[in-house]
């Protein structure tokens, strides 16, 4: 695929694409057919989660590792499966109904791109895309295709998050002033480019695998099946794994848009691997929770948070390993990840909730405390809103701009202790060397 056609303008919508793309899913005796993107790893979990669903049947398979496919065929025997999902596409345009795309990060964009033009529902797994660019095309083309789509944070619908959104707005703590975040995960890699090259296995197509990615020879043990993510050229570190689920409470509760500052402090850039410890500094304009501007510091790496005042506890507690703290006016909210309520600090102690502020409307629910329940609403709610029964709450309109958001800082640990300046509007920073990161050239493969 090459760069062009994926952001070449939208061309005039027919009359049929105006008609919201839950009326055609009805239209399917109720039912909604779904292809797969990547089955192994959290593609594995997503393919699970997806077809738990009792009005959804599972017609398309797809992944570049043989093991992976012959291991979903055996859950779904009756799936075409494909190692190159443009002949999936292709070839089952007319049989599909939703795409899941659940591949490395880089893979993201040009998969859902080319689902979302032939009009298809999406699910995307986080960070939504590889480059700024990539998201706000992603966010365009839902608009323009007035699609269905849903970016695989699967916390945002957990009880606790909505909780601690309902409490950040009712107020309990006041103006928010800052957050600080962490997780002492490790998706960076500090060492040498390795060098040389090693066979390929049998049962991975090496070259679908890279994608629009530039071209690399295959090394064991660097890039698949699990260790794409520290490196610059497939995934985006910690900061777009473990930071995508643990900012996003907090930006949704106080309705922030992209930042207008960043400043990454971390190692020097080796132009192949992300920093393994990152503290990045975000500033954001104004929201009605929010004082004049809000701070927000991201910790990562081993021995993340660094100490600070606004992290300690009542009666001297360890944090949690990871999480969010909210600095407001009246007091602070403890965010831990995942599977714990919030908890209220003031002066120094704990407070008891206040639940009183949750309105019978906000259909919070009841507490859960196990995943198996939880783990598989925000998928129902896509596989819901794509049969016109429910909408997405994390739809591509919102989850780009979270991804931009962490984008952003990941672009900033190449230019370490440097402040940038983001300019929304014109979607460029100030710093004219730190544009060329903000998309890459497609590879044709």
């Amino acid at each position: 695929m090459k760069k062009r056609d994926f952001l070449k303008s939208t061309a005039a919508l027919g009359l049929t694409a105006l008609l919201p793309t839950s009326i055609w899913a009805l239209s399917k005796n109720g039912r909604l057919r779904t292809a797969h993107i990547g089955v192994s790893s959290m593609g594995g979990a997503d393919l699970a989660a997806i077809s738990s669903h009792p009005l959804v049947d599972v017609v398309a398979l797809c992944d570049v590792d043989s093991n992976a496919l012959a291991q979903a065929k055996k859950l779904h025997p009756n799936a075409a499966t494909y190692k190159d999902y443009r002949v999936m596409l292709k070839e089952m345009k007319s049989g599909i109904d939703a795409v899941i795309v659940s591949t490395p990060d880089h893979t993201h964009a040009p998969a859902s791109m080319m689902a979302m033009d032939m009009g298809k529902p999406v699910y995307c797994q986080k960070p939504l895309t590889h480059h700024v660019v990539e998201a706000r095309a992603m966010r365009k083309k839902a608009k323009e295709k007035n699609l269905v789509t849903q970016m695989g944070i699967q916390v945002h619908s957990f009880y606790d998050y909505k909780l601690a959104t309902l409490l950040i707005q009712s107020g309990i703590i006041g103006k928010v002033s800052t957050v600080r975040a962490w997780s002492p995960k490790n998706w960076g890699y500090d060492g040498p480019e390795p060098t040389g090259s090693d066979p390929v296995p049998e049962t991975l197509d090496w070259n679908l695998w890279l994608g629009t990615s530039a071209e690399r020879p295959y090394k064991e043990g660097y890039y698949h099946p699990g260790n794409w993510r520290k490196l610059m050229d497939y995934g985006c570190g910690t900061l777009g794994d473990m930071g995508v689920h643990i900012f996003d409470t907090p930006y949704n509760a106080l309705q922030l848009d992209v930042p207008m500052t960043i400043t990454n402090k971390c190692r020097k850039p080796n132009g192949f691997g992300f920093p393994e410890k990152n503290t990045v500094t975000y500033t954001f304009p104004k929201t009605p929770y929010t004082t004049e501007t809000l701070k927000w510091v991201w910790y990562d790496g081993v021995g993340a948070p660094e100490k600070h005042k606004d992290l300690l506890l009542p009666n001297n507690e360890k944090l949690p390993e990871q999480g969010a703290m909210f600095i407001g006016e009246k007091g602070r909210l403890l965010l831990p990840h995942f599977m714990e309520l919030p908890r209220h600090i003031v002066d120094g102690k704990y407070q008891e909730l206040d639940l009183s502020v949750i309105k019978e409307s906000d259909n919070l629910g009841e507490p859960v405390k196990s995943y198996d329940e939880e783990g598989e609403k925000h998928y129902h709610e896509f596989v819901d809103a794509c049969l016109g029964k429910a909408e997405c709450s994390a739809p591509f309109e919102y989850s780009a701009r979270l991804t931009e958001t962490i984008l952003l800082g990941v672009i900033a640990g190449r230019f370490p202790n440097k402040t940038l300046h983001w300019d929304s509007k014109a979607a460029k920073f100030s710093e004219e060397e730190a544009n060329k990161f903000l998309d890459a050239p497609y590879r044709d493969f």
